[in-house]
């Protein structure tokens, strides 16, 4: 069974796994970029690899009430990103990582402005 590199990562909390979607160097009129540029803009995009497991709540206040089951693990209030969604987000609250030379970002889940489902960009992407 061949195994994912980000099947390695666990992402903690509201935080989401993303790897940057490449940027064009190029404007509509075909004048090249310089490269530290496109870095510097205050939104980026990019696909959403891993999800944390989302907002950590409190335990349930206890209850008298015997058909109830006890919940001793923690709970969450899981996160609207997915795998494969393209999310538009806050370039500075974006943290950079390099897993074994790919570029990966970390964006808590309140940096995110907006996220994009379409199932047959991420794999024309991932390839």
């Amino acid at each position: 069974m061949t195994e994912n590199i980000t099947d390695k990562f666990i992402v903690v909390g509201d935080r989401v796994l993303i790897k940057p979607k490449s940027v064009d160097d190029r404007t509509k009129s075909g004048i090249y970029l310089p490269p530290g540029l496109q870095e510097k803009a205050k939104i980026q995009s990019g696909y959403v690899i891993k999800t944390g497991p989302g907002y950590p709540v409190g335990p349930p206040s206890d209850s008298d009430e015997p058909w109830k089951e006890q919940t001793t693990g923690p709970q969450y209030i899981p996160l609207q990103a997915r795998m494969g969604d393209l999310a538009i987000f806050i370039q500075n609250s974006a943290y950079e990582i390099e897993y074994e030379e790919t570029r990966y970002l970390i964006v808590p889940n309140s940096a995110i402005l907006l996220l994009i489902r379409e199932d047959d960009d991420l794999e024309e992407y991932l390839k």
